[in-house]
């Protein structure tokens, strides 16, 4: 059997460790493996490479992706669509892994409904999709926010100033909640929840009041006020899939504070630091089982599926369940953080 893998949308830590997985237990099997170059795009242009238990050694640790990826968006001409259904023939594909988020494992369910036998393994720093109870990536991309807040608490009392701290976060803050709990975030926004910049601003003032003459604000890129009626954006270009680029809010809000209530204020985007550099223990061990599941997937001739953590067993859901809804942060993450803020 030939499996043809691929990563989509943006790196993640983890992708590596799933790839090496899939290919581990796969030659298990006895099975041979073909890489997509560069996620969608690698299909619709015949770009690949084969993938061998020596391609895979030593990738467990590493970040990024070996095979490369892109945002490419095959459905949006049917001569793309055509050219990926026609490449997989000629590639000789039995089966395709597809590592990826939304975006890309919404391409493999509607590829799936055409008759292509697809697997799909989630992949979002986000945390975002739906049936699976956290996505690989999405631990590291929290320690990366804790242990950036804990080197801005110490520059942000040495100078009494406001910072806020971007973290990525389009639909959902899960981001933002995990991240501001373990950095000791003064205040949390997030997407779920519009803020009201006047409350952001009069919370803060109260804090200098008290004597708290520092605080740090934790804002997802997808956070918005409620005046502004939608996600602050840096420009009006979209993607492939008709996202637009966001960006902003950080210095949108520090501008605001220090106008506001005179407390000099800066911010912080943390951007691709969230994404880049070795996964954590935790979502190499996950990442792991994943790339595991969705080998044995095939195995057991079970497509359309899409492998998912539920309490600490590794299952599987259908393609079209985890791509049906965004997965955003529930209530009880919320009272948690709510507790601790100010």
């Amino acid at each position: 059997m030939n499996i043809g893998v691929l990563t989509g949308g943006g790196d993640c830590p983890g992708l590596n460790a799933v790839i090496r997985a899939v290919v581990r237990r796969g030659d298990q099997f006895g099975y041979e493996f073909t890489g997509i170059r560069d996620g969608w795009r690698g299909l619709v242009e015949s770009e690949t490479v084969k993938m061998t238990p020596e391609f895979v050694s030593g990738l467990l640790p590493v970040g990024g992706t070996k095979l490369g990826t892109s945002r490419t968006n095959p459905l949006k001409s049917e001569k793309d669509t055509a050219a990926v259904i026609n490449n997989i023939k000629q590639l000789k594909l039995d089966a395709l892994i597809c590592i990826g988020g939304d975006d890309t494992l919404g391409v493999a369910t509607k590829l799936f409904q055409k008759g292509i036998k697809t697997i799909g393994v989630p992949k979002t720093i986000d945390n975002d999709l739906s049936g699976t109870d956290f996505t690989f990536g999405f631990d590291t991309a929290v320690s990366i926010v804790a242990w950036s807040l804990d080197r801005l608490h110490t520059t942000t009392e040495a100078h009494h100033r406001a910072m806020v701290v971007e973290v990525m976060g389009r639909h959902a803050g899960w981001i933002a909640v995990y991240g501001g709990i373990a950095g000791g975030a003064n205040v949390i926004l997030i997407p779920e929840k519009p803020f009201d910049i006047t409350e952001v601003c009069s919370y803060i003032d109260k804090r200098r009041q008290r004597g708290k003459c520092s605080s740090i604000v934790v804002a997802a890129e997808g956070a918005y006020p409620k005046e502004a009626g939608g996600m602050i954006t840096k420009d009006k270009a979209l993607d492939a899939f008709g996202h637009a680029k966001l960006g902003g809010v950080g210095e949108f809000l520090a501008k605001e504070i220090e106008n506001r209530t005179g407390i000099e204020s800066r911010h912080v985007v943390l951007g691709h630091l969230q994404r880049g550099g070795t996964p954590t223990a935790y979502d190499r061990i996950l990442a792991t089982r994943f790339g595991v599941k969705a080998v044995e997937l095939i195995h057991e001739g079970r497509f359309g599926r899409m492998v998912a953590l539920q309490g600490n067993a590794i299952t599987d859901i259908s393609l079209a369940d985890a791509t049906s809804k965004t997965k955003t942060v529930d209530a009880e993450s919320l009272r948690i953080a709510e507790i601790f803020l100010g």
